[in-house]
């Protein structure tokens, strides 16, 4: 069992960013973490939650650093006796507003794991990404953080931005490896509707080659790819329960649960939620999506796809790749070796 909380607020939109954030309504936050903790104890007896059942809890965002540690409190204490003794607990946070203070707010509380929105080490980028912090901003929070003793830090780089060469990134995959994580995430730029670099879809450089360049650089040093854009000495055990498709709470102005055969959506307008944090939209998926998502889940990370799962056709298929050197293949499962060809991988299989 998983547990995802969204904090929608945030010190600036960034350019790419189509996820549910305000950068106003700061005055709603107290409302706010009532509601989540109304809908979480709802919650918490939908998914019949046992004690100390709860592998994972991970506060997502939007920018978790923009709240207080006092305002977590309460949620916290809901929680506390849900987790496992090691559950992972893991907060995003933003280098400007992830203060030493924050930081050590957070820690007490039992966050384990921090995730920092980085990007890039490159100032100019961070400019033109509508980012809030500096490079330096960024390694000082990093350095703070292990200081204060989190047992696990992480940090996002974002590539095939326009002006992405592999000098750029170069610097940008050394500069992380400087500091003291365990974990990258490495995300090629994507456009969606409705974010600011819609309007200018040239911002996105269409080169593939990067891409195979990030992941070169980055295992060369250590950190080994456990799904496309996940590297690190240490795996994210909230990720790889995505990809398993564990049932998973998601709490929130935007958040999305998952209990066997259903996906929970909350409202995403703050002021709805807080109003009504259990006015939540249910979604019944079918046999045949449920094994297509494990599908695509599986062959884009080390999970695999179980081969009890597959029709016999399905089957046959697979065996294919398999001989083609495609996939790789074991008494149980079938595994993929090139994370880029995930998706067309499954849509072979499921043909």
């Amino acid at each position: 069992m998983l547990i995802y909380l969204h904090v929608p607020y945030c010190d600036s939109k960034c350019h790419y960013c189509s996820f549910n954030t305000y950068v106003d309504k700061f005055e709603t936050q107290s409302q706010y973490m009532e509601a989540l903790y109304q809908q979480l104890s709802f919650e918490l007896g939908r998914f019949d939650v046992k004690p100390k059942s709860v592998e994972t809890l991970f506060i997502g965002g939007g920018t978790p650093s923009t709240v207080s540690p006092e305002i977590y409190a309460p949620i916290f204490e809901l929680l506390y006796p849900y987790l496992k003794e090691n559950a992972e607990i893991t907060t995003e946070a933003n280098p400007n507003s992830a203060t030493q203070e924050w930081l050590e707010g957070m820690k007490d509380l039992g966050v384990n794991r921090v995730s920092f929105g980085v990007q890039s080490f490159n100032a100019q980028k961070l400019k033109d990404l509508n980012r809030a912090h500096n490079p330096q901003q960024a390694k000082d929070a990093i350095h703070h953080a292990k200081t204060l003793g989190f047992e696990h830090l992480s940090l996002d780089l974002i590539y095939n931005y326009q002006g992405d060469s592999r000098t750029l990134l170069l610097h940008d995959i050394e500069e992380a490896f400087s500091l003291p994580i365990d974990h990258i995430s490495a995300y090629e730029l994507t456009i969606e509707d409705g974010t600011k670099f819609s309007s200018t879809p040239e911002v996105r450089q269409e080169n593939e080659d990067l891409a195979f360049f990030v992941t070169d650089e980055i295992e060369k040093r250590g950190f080994k790819a456990y799904e496309i854009s996940n590297f690190g000495t240490y795996q994210s055990r909230h990720n790889k329960g995505y990809w398993e498709l564990k049932n998973y709470i998601g709490a929130g102005a935007g958040a999305v649960g998952f209990l066997n055969d259903r996906r929970y959506y909350p409202q995403t307008d703050i002021e709805s939620y807080v109003a009504n944090p259990l006015n939540i939209t249910e979604e019944p998926l079918s046999a045949d999506e449920l094994l297509t998502e494990k599908i695509f889940l599986g062959l884009r990370s080390t999970v695999g796809v179980q081969k009890s799962l597959l029709s016999q056709k399905m089957i046959q298929k697979a065996n294919n790749l398999c001989e083609k050197k495609k996939l790789q293949c074991n008494d149980t499962h079938y595994y993929n070796d090139n994370f880029f060809l995930s998706d067309e991988l499954a849509l072979y299989i499921l043909g």
